[in-house]
């Protein structure tokens, strides 16, 4: 049986018009070992006016996922490069990347799992 794959979605603010650069930073982050480092075997992002959506797939649950990876210089990078186009979507509450993680209430998967 295949293993099954933990997915993510976080959510946030973008400033608009900012996804050119976003994507930019993702892309020579992706190029790095960060995300072997982190278990991430997919990452799209989405937007909707100023709604940021990171959907991630990975090895590992999200929290478990950040928490290894936190401390890493490569994670602060790009974490600091996209300090200046995304923000907590909701600023009273957001303490770390986990409080911005969606809970997912229904899955679903056409092969029956």
């Amino acid at each position: 049986m295949a293993r099954r794959v933990k997915r993510g979605v976080i959510i946030a603010k973008v400033k608009p018009g900012s996804e050119d650069k976003v994507a930019e930073i993702f892309a020579e982050s992706d190029r790095s070992e960060l995300p072997e480092l982190a278990g991430v075997r997919h990452r799209s992002l989405f937007v909707l006016g100023d709604v940021y959506v990171h959907y991630v797939e990975m090895d590992e649950d999200f929290e478990q996922a950040v928490d290894q990876v936190r401390d890493h210089p490569l994670f602060k990078e790009i974490s600091r490069k996209l300090d200046d186009y995304i923000t907590p979507y909701d600023p009273e509450t957001w303490r770390s990347p986990k409080d911005a993680t969606a809970r997912e209430f229904y899955s679903w998967d056409a092969d029956g799992d």
